[in-house]
């Protein structure tokens, strides 16, 4: 993500965004490490806040239903405008284009295939890496590729310091800490909540004054680092209280995990705690320890990664694609997701040439299916009922706090400062 401008997972989305910003500037060491050790931190606050306070949390998690869960990716998807530089109109488009792919499969309710013109390959849907990898990588290779060739190199500044300035730690401490509050608080809620928080941490951090003199966001600001990386470890960690205490896992990794358990006879839910607490403190153990490892591995190979960006561009970018195609083969076994890769580098070209931003996109993709399955589970709940979603207080308070940022970000006075902050080259 902050060496090559490849997300290779939903998480690491916003972190191209600045982080890949960095790396071009030659600033990937402070980049790295500052994702490396905001990482260990929230990793760390997010296992002690799963081994200490995991059955009172809960509680806060038996208080979402779909209609919450509803409210909860409307206003994700309002904050991903927050999230999107330039044009609003061009995010809003964006977040439609994003969630129109989102709807490319087949219908969980009816089983009946939704756009997939009769091409069996898309009736499971459109993966994300397929699409991460086109928009993004590829995308950004076939940009270089049209530039002249002395501007492809991926440094466009002389490499410069491979860790954190006292400067860097003094902008980025205060980052990682509220990065870390907000991934541990979304991680708690079971069925996407932690695949929020690197996007809410981003969004956060962009609405927090910058000091005079601070990078922008979106040119390689360490805090837009620093803060979804940190979010994201701590939402990885705590997203475990569900499965360990409702038995709800929140991720098909997770849901393995289950499959796991279910095989040697443990039975996910509260007991575990109590029946099988070898389990649970081996679980907790390991993370300690993969915490650990994660600095350990991370910090001293930071100057081999760059090394490898000094190659050049020429002989960097068949890598980068080669690569690219075994990934996104190595997830389902399938030539046709090369071939959708290679569409999609062509539509990341398309939006690099437009000036408009992908992350909210992908954002949209991702919590698409997801805010589609929670309506339709809220209305069947409630029989038709449309007034659930304000009848609930936690889904009218998150409703309510959509709709509050959305006249925000429309007002014109706030519009003009937001076009102001973000001027389109």
């Amino acid at each position: 993500a902050i060496l090559v401008n490849l997300p290779g997972e939903s998480s690491s989305v916003v972190t191209c965004i600045d982080g890949y910003q960095m790396a071009r500037k030659g600033r990937a060491g402070p980049a790295l490490a500052a994702a490396g050790l905001g990482s260990f931190f929230a990793g760390c606050v997010g296992t002690l806040i799963l081994a200490a306070f995991a059955p009172p949390l809960t509680e806060l998690a038996f208080k979402f239903g779909p209609a919450e869960y509803f409210a909860l990716m409307i206003l994700g998807l309002i904050g991903a405008v927050v999230l999107a530089s330039g044009s609003l109109l061009k995010a809003i488009a964006m977040i439609v284009l994003g969630l129109l792919l989102g709807l490319v499969g087949t219908d969980v309710n009816s089983g009946v295939a939704r756009f997939s013109f009769d091409i069996p390959e898309l009736t499971d849907g459109i993966g994300f890496v397929t699409i991460a990898m086109g928009v993004f990588g590829y995308g950004e290779i076939i940009s270089n590729l049209a530039q002249p060739e002395h501007e492809r190199e991926v440094f466009t500044a002389k490499v410069s310091g491979l860790f954190p300035t006292k400067e860097d730690f003094k902008n980025m401490t205060p980052a990682v800490l509220r990065g870390t509050f907000l991934g541990s608080a979304l991680g708690i809620l079971p069925g996407g909540g932690a695949l929020l928080a690197a996007f809410a941490a981003y969004a956060l951090e962009k609405k927090v004054s910058s000091k005079p003199g601070e990078v922008p966001f979106g040119q390689g600001n360490i805090r837009g680092v620093a803060a979804p990386e940190s979010a994201n470890n701590a939402g990885a960690q705590t997203s475990f209280i569900p499965l360990l205490t409702l038995g709800i896992p929140p991720n098909a990794v997770m849901a393995l995990m289950v499959g796991a358990m279910t095989i040697h006879n443990i039975q996910p839910g509260p007991q575990v705690m109590t029946s099988n607490p070898e389990l649970f403190w081996g679980l907790i153990a390991s993370m300690w320890i993969g915490n650990a490892m994660l600095v350990i591995l991370n910090l001293p190979l930071i100057g081999m990664w760059i090394k490898l960006l000094t190659v050049p561009y020429r002989y960097l970018f068949p890598a980068i694609v080669l690569f690219c195609a075994i990934g996104v083969y190595s997830t389902n076994n399938n030539t046709f997701d090369i071939w959708m890769v290679g569409i999609f580098g062509v539509i990341g070209y398309l939006f690099v040439k437009l000036g408009c931003e992908p992350a909210p996109l992908l954002l949209g993709f991702i919590l698409g299916p997801m805010m589609e399955e929670n309506l339709r589970r809220a209305l069947l709940l409630s029989r038709g009922d449309w007034s659930v979603f304000v009848t609930r207080p936690l889904s009218a308070g998150l409703l309510g706090a959509a709709l509050l940022l959305l006249v925000i970000v429309l007002l014109p006075s706030i519009k003009n400062k937001r076009e102001e902050a973000f001027v389109e080259e």
